[in-house]
């Protein structure tokens, strides 16, 4: 029986066929990953995008909050300022012609000046207060919602020196609530330590109208809390209350020792 062999021709249009299947082959592993690179891609340059944007809107707050500290700084305390200069040079001229006139206006001069005082130290605590170091954070808690007048229950959970950053966050979150109650309202602090985050909630049974524009509080306090890597939800409706939660990611040398 005659066997014909495989000549070179042959040969070579298998090798040909066999390197054209293996190349289709390749193309066709490829196309799942390129597209997942593609998404990678895009979601990376949307995460640039929201980062820019939150970057300008924290530069944009910033500058809002000098601008009211000037503002306060201007029709508060330098007014007070302004009228003890001009009252105590008229003292001077009235304490030897009409001492009892001289006498009334030291004495309203002395209550412009504790409300000057009142007003400075109210300033200083918005810019950071120094209660946060000295106290921690339930005591600054405390002294706050005293400061708005706003009935408050405090539940903190004591830490062994939080970081400056997340207490102030935390504060600043809880601050922010607390001035938008209205008066007469009753709220509610919460912080406690969960799986390694700092995890807090404040609650005002009523909320004016500045608190329930979620959009512009949420902005606000979004970006804050997002900076440390962390997360936070704001619920209100208008007529009812405000509730703000969120979490901030703490590191291990920072966990509470116990309840304050």
């Amino acid at each position: 029986m005659f066997v014909r062999g495989v000549g070179p021709l042959d040969a070579a249009r298998a090798m040909t066929d066999n390197f054209r299947k293996s190349s289709k082959q390749e193309a066709i592993a490829l196309e799942g990953p390129v597209e997942t690179l593609q998404e990678s891609l895009d979601r990376l340059r949307l995460e640039v995008e929201e980062l820019r944007a939150s970057r300008k809107r924290l530069v944009l707050a910033a500058d809002a909050d000098r601008r009211t500290i000037e503002r306060e700084l201007h029709d508060g305390p330098q007014q007070h300022l302004v009228a003890f200069a001009t009252n105590l040079e008229l003292a001077r001229r009235l304490a030897d012609d009409d001492p009892a006139a001289a006498k009334a206006l030291l004495d309203e001069m002395g209550r412009d000046v504790h409300q000057a005082l009142d007003e400075t130290g109210k300033l200083a605590h918005r810019i950071y207060p120094p209660l946060l170091e000295t106290g921690g954070l339930a005591v600054a808690l405390r002294t706050a919602a005293a400061s708005v007048g706003v009935r408050t229950r405090i539940v903190v959970a004591a830490g062994a020196d939080y970081p400056t950053e997340v207490a102030g966050t935390v504060y600043f979150c809880c601050l922010e609530v607390l001035e938008r109650a209205v008066e007469g309202a009753r709220a509610t602090v919460t912080v406690r330590d969960e799986e390694g985050a700092l995890v807090f909630e404040v609650v005002a049974d009523e909320a004016g109208p500045a608190a329930t524009a979620s959009g512009a509080i949420l902005s606000r306090l979004h970006d804050r809390v997002e900076a440390l890597d962390g997360q936070l939800t704001v619920r209100s409706e208008l007529g009812d209350g405000i509730c703000v939660s969120g979490s901030l990611p703490l590191s291990r040398r920072c966990q509470p020792l116990s309840a304050r």
